[in-house]
């Protein structure tokens, strides 16, 4: 989950913090360890240890609860579906169990040596078995069983049980693309076609082993057509072949995986026992996490993928150089990288992270690719990095028209910031810009979607509340033994006075839990969506590790974002468990199951401090009786009444653990499964019909920019086939205090303009 960051050049009492770490920490004798040395490990993890005792909100005790906690936190994370490690090893790291506290605390490798070195060994083991298991057809006549709930499952006593758990893991999965396939074969027999896949009968959990989703579609381009229908035993043959290509693929990915990689599952392991948000940024994690919160970075603007042992682009960032230069394109594979005029070096075979570092530079620098065309031919491409923006980071917003009024309904994807250059975008200006452009447009109200927003900048939940409020607090913030801190918007401008809409879900957190909390404590405007939000009531910070160690060779050592504080409403309340829950709840698919703070062992607890000095806002006629009727809708709605039984639905098949491994069983019970979520389908297929338009400066960018029009076109789209919108509509409706704007003639948009009709 995304954080509120509030970085040290902001906070005296942090930059104190820091200083009073680095004398300490310079007064240690360090060694000057390279990179994969075990002595760098050791460096990494006195650096933490010591840094969160000294710097968290409220650090857990290194003792032998602490020690168990990391214990199951790691094995589960080295093998989540016990299909690597026998119950043989189980009995041999169990013996570390408690002690680990006292290894953490004298800087001892032993236990994750062992691991790291039996898990080599096994991935190893298991390299071998499927490889064994997909050499030869599958027999689906045998009535065997698998069950899927590895939480449950014991560990194998020994290889010919573990290699059985592989055979029936990979059976299942074979299964379940095999009937996928005939089906699609027999329903284009039939003159039938399930374009989108929309049967809903799930079968396998996440992190199995499984074909991918779009191997299917994939083999239509990849193979001449073939109208002849294929035998069930050809059939078995072409998804065995898929299952070993997909299972290549995964262990070429786990052999790019290195020590440095595993010891940061290791480190975070014991990070997160003093509660979920506080983790180790290795240094290409840190360089992700960058870019997360900023939105750009500098480079070419591609997406990469690795496949087997090369690098293929995947997407050209629309704007950035790679664009720009229109000479690469999505499917060619990347053999070579040279900086400048410097000689090229191949990539095949290196690992995804080590290939970006050398496409990735700064600024007016040139890198040259040499690829591998679609059209198969080979050309070298120079390109001149530039700051690469990411479109999909950013805020934007679009306008609809019904019953004579017009709406503007923003999306804010994240609380995004630039740290570095203060003239850089942030999400508080950017939402400012929109805004005002919705209001030279006309609209009557705003929706403002936070859905699945996870979070960001503190500084920006301050600027965007401050445009819908004349002034005032907007969040409280208490640090370990000292006193509240209450953030205030200061500006007696209010941007936005008209009818306003807030829309959260569950994943909604951190910043947009914030923002959501103030804009329903000043009852500025209604919040719509999941019972609560996710919970997260915390505040982060991200410390570089490299400042307390004089050495320059020591090599980078990566960053630690740390629980330094706790934010609270300005009616005192805390978000943290209990997250915001909504004026108007909307039933969705995902009710009612577990993925909110509250949900996680180790979160932090509920609490709550002394209320700040607000004033409602008074200025909305029609805010109860909105509220009454969506509520009102929502229970007589035959489509979120729909969504209710397939939340319910969801949760009954998220209990089901147990698959026959015989053919006609399992068709018999995927038939079944597909007849009962077929009722569920007509949700995907809703559409109300709006019509959603970009504003005009973004219209013209779209007539030379196709890549921004497509998104665009596919985002207006899904705006229309959205129910939760259609109703945070309705609400800006009810909210509208004059009946006489209801009766206006609206502005239709012709050629990027709007225009009286």
């Amino acid at each position: 989950m995304k954080t509120i960051i509030r970085f040290m050049k902001r906070n005296y009492k942090i930059l104190i913090f820091v200083l009073f770490l680095s004398v300490t920490l310079f007064a240690f004798k360090f060694h000057s360890p390279k990179s994969g040395d075990p002595e760098k490990d050791k460096l990494i993890l006195e650096l933490l240890t010591f840094v969160i005792e000294k710097g968290h909100y409220n650090p857990a005790t290194i003792d032998d609860t602490f020690s168990k906690g990391v214990y199951k936190d790691y094995i589960q994370a080295l093998d989540p579906s016990k299909r690597f490690f026998l119950q043989t090893d189980i009995d041999e790291f169990s013996k570390y169990e408690f002690e680990l506290d006292d290894e953490i605390l004298n800087k001892d490798l032993t236990f994750f040596d062992l691991t790291y070195n039996r898990l080599v060994q096994r991935m190893g083991e298991g390299k071998k078995f499927y490889k064994d298991i997909l050499s030869t057809p599958f027999d689906y006549n045998v009535n065997e069983t698998f069950n899927t709930d590895y939480d449950k499952a014991p560990y194998a006593k020994n290889i010919k049980e573990l290699k059985e758990r592989w055979r029936k893991q990979i059976k299942l999965s074979t299964l379940s693309s095999l009937t996928d396939r005939l089906r699609i074969q027999e329903n284009k027999e039939k003159g039938l076609v399930d374009k989108d896949n929309k049967s809903g009968s799930e079968v396998l959990k996440p992190g199995e082993f499984i074909d991918n989703p779009a191997d299917l579609e994939k083999d239509k381009k990849d193979k001449p057509s073939d109208d002849k229908p294929k035998t069930l035993a050809e059939l078995e043959k072409i998804t065995r072949e898929s299952s070993l290509k997909s299972l290549d693929e995964y262990f070429g990915f786990m052999n790019d995986l290195n020590r440095e990689d595993w010891f940061s599952v290791y480190i975070n392991s014991i990070t997160s026992r003093f509660d979920p948000h506080t983790n180790y940024f290795p240094p290409e994690e840190k360089d992700r996490f960058d870019v997360s919160i900023s939105g750009k970075f500098e480079g070419i603007g591609a997406r990469l993928q690795k496949k087997n042992d090369f690098t293929e682009i995947t997407e050209l960032i629309s704007g950035g150089p790679a664009w720009r230069g229109k000479l690469l394109e999505a499917g060619d594979v990347v053999l070579k990288v040279a900086q400048g005029n410097n000689d090229p070096v191949d990539i095949a075979g290196m690992r995804l992270d080590d290939v970006v570092k050398k496409i990735k530079g700064p600024k007016g620098s040139e890198v040259q690719l040499t690829v591998k065309k679609v059209d198969g031919s080979i050309k070298t491409i120079s390109i001149i990095r530039d700051i690469v923006e990411i479109e999909e980071t950013y805020a934007k917003s679009s306008v609809v028209e019904r019953n004579g009024l017009k709406y503007g309904i923003i999306y804010l994807p994240k609380f995004y910031i630039d740290f570095v250059n203060k003239d850089g975008r942030d999400a508080g200006k950017d939402i400012a810009i929109e805004v005002e452009s919705l209001k030279k447009a006309g609209v009557n109200g705003i929706v403002l979607d936070v859905r699945d927003d996870g979070g960001g900048s503190l500084s920006t939940v301050v600027d965007i509340a401050g445009l819908f409020i004349e002034q005032g607090p907007i969040v409280q913030i208490k640090s370990a033994g000292r006193k509240k801190e209450v953030l205030f918007d200061k500006d007696k401008k209010i941007e936005w006075d008209g009818p306003l809409v807030i829309m959260v879900n569950s994943f909604s957190a951190s910043a947009s839990e914030i923002l959501a909390a103030a804009i329903q404590d000043y009852k500025r405007g209604v919040i719509i969506g999941s019972k609560q939000t996710y919970g997260k009531g915390t505040v982060q910070n991200v410390i570089d590790l490299n400042q307390f160690v004089r050495s320059n060779d020591v090599g980078d050592l990566g960053a630690l974002k740390t629980t330094t504080q706790k934010f609270y409403r300005i009616n005192g309340g805390s978000t943290q468990l209990e997250g915001v829950s909504s004026d108007i709840v909307m039933p969705d698919r995902y009710t009612y199951l577990k993925m909110g703070e509250r949900d996680l062992d180790n979160a932090m607890p509920w609490d709550k401090i002394d209320p700040a000095d607000y004033k409602v806002w008074n200025h909305t006629e029609n805010f109860d009786k909105a509220i009454a009727e969506s509520k009102k809708r929502i229970a007589q709605s035959p489509q979120f009444k729909l969504i209710e039984e397939n939340a319910k639905w969801i949760d009954d098949r998220s209990k089901e653990n147990e698959y026959s491994l015989k053919f006609e069983d399992f068709k018999k019970n995927q038939k079944a499964l597909e007849e009962s979520s077929k009722k569920y389908k007509s949700i995907s297929d809703y559409d109300d019909h709006l019509k959603f338009y970009s504003l005009p400066l973004e219209a013209e960018l779209m007539k030379t920019d196709i890549s921004l029009k497509e998104k665009r076109d596919r985002w207006h789209e899904s705006l229309s086939k959205d129910i939760y919108v259609e109703e945070a509509l309705n609400v800006l409706d009810d909210l509208q205090s004059n009946p006489v704007i209801k009766k206006r003639v609206p502005d239709i948009m012709k050629n990027g303009k709007f225009v009286k009709s």
